[in-house]
């Protein structure tokens, strides 16, 4: 017999176009942010810091050899580098990269939809790979949750 693969669309990158395209799309809204040199260098900045956060951990991921997709099983727990400091810095590049977005299109709505994202990703990924991790690496999980922030 074989087995079907259903398509989902349930990974964080598609969550975060999502809350990008609500943040363009009201950018004009309600009372639309100032589009001055300083909020454009702050929506550079913040969208530089996230894109980083995200590569940066996902190349320690790919050298440890343990998965940055989150319906797998990690082959390893990475606690070093950028994961010291938080223990989901992807998401944590997600949200600043949304908050810079948010800048840039002067949406007021995209900035308050930030914690909205935050909760939503906790939610359908955090928790559950918290678990898997807990599942996997009892001791070494337990040690450096208690160190490490969940985001920042």
């Amino acid at each position: 017999m074989e087995k079907h693969r259903t398509l989902t669309l349930d990974y964080p990158p598609v969550w975060l176009v999502a809350f990008m395209v609500l943040a363009y799309v009201t950018g004009d809204v309600i009372e639309p942010l100032a589009r001055t040199s300083l909020v454009l260098a702050l929506s550079f900045g913040f969208i530089g810091i996230g894109v980083a956060l995200m590569c940066v951990a996902a190349f320690t991921m790919w050298r440890h050899k343990t998965t940055v997709i989150p319906h797998r099983y990690p082959a390893r727990l990475v606690t070093h580098g950028v994961f010291m400091h938080s223990r989901n810095p992807i998401y944590l590049g997600d949200a600043f990269t949304l908050v810079g977005f948010s800048l840039l299109y002067g949406s007021t709505i995209g900035l308050l939809s930030v914690p909205v994202f935050m909760t939503v990703i906790w939610w359908r990924f955090i928790r559950k790979e918290e678990q898997k991790l807990k599942d996997s690496f009892a001791q070494d999980y337990e040690i450096w949750a208690k160190k490490t922030r969940r985001w920042i």
